[in-house]
């Protein structure tokens, strides 16, 4: 190759690098950020950056296994936002379905939340006595209890739950043969965090496919909600099929 094609080459690359390479983890959330409070009539960079410094102090020099979901602590605290009683929806194996159905019905999950939004599919660590923010080579849930990601979400869960006001809902994949499953994040962290002086009752939305056999009271699981959610709040199941999810009906 010739030195001016060597040049080329490389003033090429040093191009589509400028076009292609990705944002970093501090731009992506601070764009969601400003994106969100925009959205939502309310004042951004200020607030954005003091969002992103509380989010930082929680990783950031620490073993990524060693991040406890009370590392958040400060950053719940900073992002404050009014509880959406009677629209909140909780979901567990229903990912998909779950947030097409809040969007267009007007419920708010955990991703809907300004938390959720900033963090929601992005992955992040730190490193012990080191500055240094990575994206990749960081521990999977499996990996650590104690994972930055992992915490995140566990903490921001029960925050969420700890807010459920009114009527709250819940959307549970009645394919699975244990809809209500112990391990979920559902059941063992935001079932332990509502507060039944401030939320009325619980009204599961079991989600069937054409073909599911899988009723309210036949399923074990769901008795087993029943019973963690004791005597002081209301319960409701309802068999919804997939197809009237499209409705947003759901009596």
């Amino acid at each position: 190759m010739s030195e001016y094609g060597l040049i080329a080459t490389v003033f090429l690359a040093v191009l589509l690098g400028l076009f292609l390479w990705p944002d970093s983890l501090q731009e992506k959330v601070k764009k969601r950020c400003e994106t969100y409070l925009e959205n939502h009539g309310l004042p951004s960079q200020k607030d954005c950056e003091k969002i992103w410094d509380s989010f930082t102090q929680a990783f950031v020099g620490k073993d990524p296994c060693d991040v406890p979901p009370g590392a958040y602590d400060s950053l719940i605290h900073t992002v404050f936002q009014e509880p959406a009683c009677n629209r909140m929806m909780f979901w567990s194996k229903t990912k998909e379905i779950v947030h097409e159905f809040a969007k267009k019905c007007s419920y708010v999950t955990l991703e809907g939340t300004p938390l959720g939004f900033l963090l929601n599919g992005l992955t992040w660590c730190g490193k012990k006595e080191s500055q240094e923010i990575f994206t990749t080579g960081c521990p999977s849930w499996s990996d650590c209890v104690n994972n930055p990601v992992r915490s995140f979400w566990n903490r921001a869960s029960a925050a969420f739950a700890a807010s459920a006001c009114g009527d709250a809902f819940v959307m549970l994949n009645g394919s699975m043969s244990m809809p209500y499953n112990p391990n979920s994040t559902f059941a063992s962290v935001e079932v332990k965090h509502f507060n039944s002086s401030i939320i009325n009752s619980l009204t599961v939305l079991l989600v069937t496919k054409e073909g599911d056999k899988k009723t309210c009271e036949s399923d074990e699981s769901l008795k087993n909600l029943q019973t963690d959610l004791g005597s002081n709040m209301k319960y409701q199941c309802k068999v919804v099929p997939q197809s009237q999810l499209q409705t947003c009906i759901v009596d």
